[in-house]
């Protein structure tokens, strides 16, 4: 197993000590000159702001000026240190933050600066540009390499292998050398940036890993999938508490004691919902909208604050004029936070008289009553809801019916038709003319190219999407009207035909059987 630490982040290295004048000139020449006479005029103005401003700051090399001045730890918004350098100093122009940005790309393709992961995952340096840039200057035998190799397997997209070359070319900036120099620990270093910086889960990760290790760049011993450094394991109570930052001690120590106490008559999915609803949803939620509060014995108004928002949550709404706004609805799983709070306060005031000393000072009387909890009112509530939905969706059956029978017919006869095609001709089928992907290593899919998109289809995966969405719905159409047929007393007058012989599969035995044998 290869070591998991990232490489550290080098304080010097000899290209940042070169002095301005050997800069600029470096600059100016060789692969830095662009074709077209106007944006190698504009990058030499930004080259000069840039060299400008950094001068200025304090430090003996242009990494250490870069990270004097705070522009690192702005990340995205790094320009407006520098603009507000220059416009003191009268240096104005429309076209400064434009200039400012493609001459940081230079600056890090030259190795003079070094700009932080944080930095670079917050859009300092663009999207593309940063990539294109080291491609053509830094290393473009490896970035050559690795998009053959996105380009050249047919499980990797165009999107995921644009992030796997993005990906890369951030590592490089900030670490230097070349892609031939990543090792397994700056991999997880950045993804764990992009994890702290975005909100949303971060997209082809596994893509992103799994082409440097086709590269060699890991070594041989390096695992082949990314989940082996993933795979966090079980938390304990304390982490399974700490994730919602509690500002209150004591009571963050009894909800780790509590769950402690709980743990082992539960399995770990139970346990860490309990945390959630005891942490997030109830004392998260105490916390926020009353700093300061640390005692479980709440008032009557600010339980009953709770429990209404519990009740309901936000959500937008997005008129025809496009207009947008945000209302409160209804939580459907209002009951499912409610009832481990309830759990918790009585399980508390037993233990109490168990082991007073340890447990009865939280004893308090507990905010949830069993009326608001009641199996009956809950489940007449479900089943209301249940029927409305039906009711809706009921009118429509036959147009899904259609779609989904129609949308498998097409899946298989493109499946059909892919498999008598060779590699690189090109076939028509139900309506839609693909071409046969050419694949280099040994695969049993049939992929196709689809010239309207320029997406890569894999045949086989959309025909078994197609049939088993189609079989769902068969099903449950047709156990739904035996249902009511039997309800009545009688089998219905005319019951639908079962399923095609040819479409049914009976293990994996015949679901592995080419169409034309089913």
């Amino acid at each position: 197993m290869p070591d998991s630490r990232p490489r550290p982040v080098a304080a010097d290295w000899p290209a940042s000590r070169q002095e301005r004048g050997l800069v600029r000139e470096q600059l100016m020449s060789g692969p830095f000159v662009l074709e077209n006479a106007s944006s190698q005029e504009r990058r030499v103005r930004g080259a000069a702001w840039l060299l400008e401003w950094l001068t200025d700051q304090p430090g003996e090399t242009w990494q250490e000026r870069w990270l004097a001045n705070g522009a690192d730890a702005a990340g995205g918004a790094w320009r407006q240190v520098p603009i507000r350098w220059l416009q003191d100093r009268g240096r104005n122009s429309k076209w400064l933050r434009e200039e400012l940005s493609g001459s940081l790309v230079v600056a890090i393709c030259a190795d003079l600066v070094r700009p932080s992961l944080g930095c670079l995952v917050s859009g300092a340096a663009g999207k593309g540009s940063l990539a294109r840039n080291l491609a053509r200057i830094r290393d473009p035998e490896g970035f050559t390499r690795l998009r053959e190799l996105c380009d050249n397997d047919p499980g990797v997209s165009a999107e995921a292998g644009n992030y796997a070359v993005r990906r890369s070319s951030l590592i490089v900036a900030a670490k230097g050398g070349m892609l031939a120099d990543i090792t397994v620990g700056d991999v997880l270093e950045l993804l764990d940036c992009e994890s702290e910086t975005f909100a949303a889960a971060t997209r082809d990760t596994k893509v992103f890993y799994r082409m440097l290790h086709q590269m060699g760049v890991f070594g041989d011993q390096a695992p082949a999938r990314l989940r082996v450094f993933r795979t966090a394991g079980q938390l304990t109570p304390a982490e399974l508490i700490d994730r919602y930052q509690l500002a209150c001690r004591p009571v963050r120590d009894l909800l780790v004691d509590y769950l402690a106490e709980r743990q082992p008559a539960m399995d770990y999915t139970s346990l860490k919902n309990l945390a959630y609803y005891l942490g997030e949803r109830f004392w998260g939620d105490l916390e926020q909208h009353h700093p300061g509060i640390d005692s479980l014995h709440l008032p009557k108004e600010v339980a009953e604050a709770w429990k209404q928002r519990q009740r309901t949550k936000p959500k937008m709404i997005t008129a025809a004029t496009g207009e947008r706004t945000i209302i409160d609805i209804e939580r459907i799983g209002y009951r499912q936070c409610l009832t481990p709070v309830r759990a918790f306060y009585l399980d508390l005031s037993q233990w109490a008289m168990q082991d007073p000393g340890r447990w009865g000072p939280w004893a308090a009387p507990c905010p949830v009553g069993q009326e608001e909890i009641r199996q009956r009112r809950f489940e007449r509530r479900r089943k209301a809801r249940m029927d409305a939905r039906t009711r809706e969706r009921l009118p429509v059956l036959p147009v899904l019916v259609r779609t989904v029978d129609q949308r498998r017919k097409n899946a298989e006869a493109l499946l059909r038709a892919g498999r008598q095609t060779q590699p690189g001709d090109t076939f028509t089928s139900a309506g839609e003319t693909l071409t046969r992907g050419v694949v280099k290593n040994i695969s049993q899919k049939v992929w196709a190219d689809d010239p309207a998109t320029g997406e890569r289809r894999d045949l086989d995966h959309e025909e078994d999407h197609a049939f088993w969405a189609w079989a769902a719905v068969e099903v449950l159409r047709l156990t739904r009207r035996l249902s009511r047929g039997r309800t009545a007393g009688a089998h219905p007058s005319h019951p639908d035909p079962v399923p095609p012989a040819d479409h049914r599969r009976a293990g994996s035995a015949a679901a592995d059987r080419p169409v034309e044998d089913r």
